[in-house]
């Protein structure tokens, strides 16, 4: 029987995909299942330098940063052991962030993007758009191994999942459809149609003495209550109701990002995410753009981030760093330099940089690494992120500015366009 050179590639494809599982599974214990209200003690300076291997990550890849060192350690190549940690949290239902469980857009779909860059090679690979296929991550990583491109989107990276080996699955927990269906039923007006803080004639409530008599404390407590109310009835587990009530109110942006460096003084890093919650169908923020959500040079080093995507994409802020430690600057001064870039596309105005959230996470090729934030968290609560370099551990992040950066939208955003107009 005849067999074509796409049949073939495929099956080769397949047959390695699945070896690559097998390597991922085999490793892993259960993840550990996260809550909306897990802390953990955060130390250390916010920036240092180790020696190899080192992981760097967002501070909710903690659960699988053993793993990801682990492997490190064990000499496995340095983007399995970045996706790795990654995987750990798409695959559990309980991290709202990533893969299964992610919050979905305004339709009620979970929709996935993330990109990767394999230091050794200098390849990289993203997918944008992604829906019921959980493990984005791998599908990146086989966009760069079994394709000439480097981006696939929408149904096309979908239907070369499966043609990949990967399973359909459905992303939208009943959790998550709960508070997707609070959403709808209350605040589905409160879309992420009309200006955006980029616009010009965009302007938060209060500002130009504009009177905000409809948004007293009372009225928004109120407002509060009856989600409150709404979680309850929709059978929203109670431990839960409070994450629910926030992010109907104020859309989270769920993302991670991991850098490695071996022993070899090899490099790789990685992004994933189900992006800003109640979103567009079809919005792709900074974690599948290489450049933006992530960027790794093997002669320097890698870097991503966390927080407002449509901000970094403007800067293409993990290559500016990238680029800044190429000429001379060490992680923090590259971060903050990336952080300043950002606060001048909006002129240095803080009535609106004090919605913008974003991190950096920085690891140079010698050992050196920084955590960066535009804002520093609220008092007791800093901006974090995770190292782990045998020593697994939360540092602050170096803040550009002190204080929390306000929810965003303000209340109320549909008021604000009117007012713009």
């Amino acid at each position: 029987m005849s067999i074509s050179r796409r049949d073939f590639i495929t099956s080769a494809a397949m047959t390695s995909l699945a070896v690559g599982l097998r390597a991922q599974e085999s490793s892993s214990s259960a993840p550990a299942q996260s809550s909306p209200s897990q802390t953990r003690t955060v130390s250390g300076t916010g920036s240092g330098r180790s020696k190899p291997p080192i992981l760097i990550s967002s501070a909710n890849g903690w659960n699988g940063s053993d793993k990801g060192y682990q492997m490190l350690k064990d000499g496995k190549d340095t983007l399995d052991a970045a996706i790795a940690v990654g995987k750990t949290q798409e695959d559990d239902p309980n991290d709202m962030s990533v893969g299964l469980g992610g919050l979905p857009n305004e339709e009620g779909v979970v929709e996935l993007d993330s990109c990767c860059m394999h230091g050794p090679t200098r390849r990289a690979g993203s997918v944008g758009a992604v829906r019921n296929i959980k493990n984005v991550a791998l599908l990146g990583q086989a966009v760069m191994q079994h394709t000439g491109h480097v981006m696939l989107v929408g149904e096309g990276a979908e239907k070369f999942g499966y043609a990949m080996g990967f399973p359909k699955e459905n992303l939208l927990t009943e959790r998550a459809h709960q508070i997707w269906l609070m959403w709808k039923e209350s605040n589905s007006n409160e879309d992420w149609w009309g200006p955006g803080l980029d616009d010009p004639n965009y302007h938060v409530p209060g500002e130009g003495g504009e009177q905000a008599t409809v948004n007293t404390e009372e009225m928004w407590e109120l407002q509060r209550q009856r989600l409150y109310d709404l979680a309850e009835r929709l059978h929203v587990e109670p431990e839960w109701r409070e994450f629910a009530v926030n992010a109907v109110l104020y859309p989270p942006h769920g993302t991670i990002h991991v850098s490695v460096l071996n022993e070899k003084n090899e490099m790789s890093g990685m992004t994933t995410t189900s992006g800003l919650a109640w979103k567009i169908p079809g919005r792709c923020g900074d974690s599948p753009i290489i450049g933006a959500g992530n960027y790794c040079d093997q002669d320097v080093g890698s870097a991503g981030a966390t927080g407002s995507g449509e901000e970094n994409i403007r800067v293409a802020g993990a290559h500016t760093i990238v680029e800044n430690m190429r000429h001379g600057m060490s992680p923090q001064e590259a971060g903050f330099d990336t952080l300043k870039r950002i606060a001048r596309n909006f002129n240095n105005d803080m009535n609106k940089l004090r919605y913008v959230d974003m991190e950096f996470y920085i690891l140079r090729k010698d050992g050196a690494y920084a955590g960066v934030s535009m804002w520093s968290g609220a008092p007791g609560r800093p901006r974090h992120f995770c190292v782990h370099d045998g020593s697994k551990r939360l540092e602050p992040c170096i803040s550009l500015y002190q204080g929390a950066a306000l929810d965003y939208p303000p209340h109320s955003r549909m008021r604000s366009r009117a007012a713009a107009k």
